[in-house]
């Protein structure tokens, strides 16, 4: 015998989806900033482009 209010309505599977889906977008952007940080990181000046660097040394 089942219960008529057993069922979960449709909305909630449609939530749940939006939900998962903007967690691993949120975790896909956390893994891109993760690997931009590590490459400035291991490599800082490559960041900087080279016409900073001309204008400084002019100047000095």
């Amino acid at each position: 015998m089942e219960l008529e209010g057993s069922e979960q309505p449709a909305s909630v599977d449609v939530d749940q989806c939006l939900t998962l889906d903007c967690v691993a977008f949120l975790c896909l952007l956390l893994v891109a900033m993760i690997i931009r940080c590590a490459k400035v990181i291991m490599d800082p000046y490559s960041a900087i482009p080279t016409s900073t660097w001309v204008e400084q040394h002019l100047e000095d």
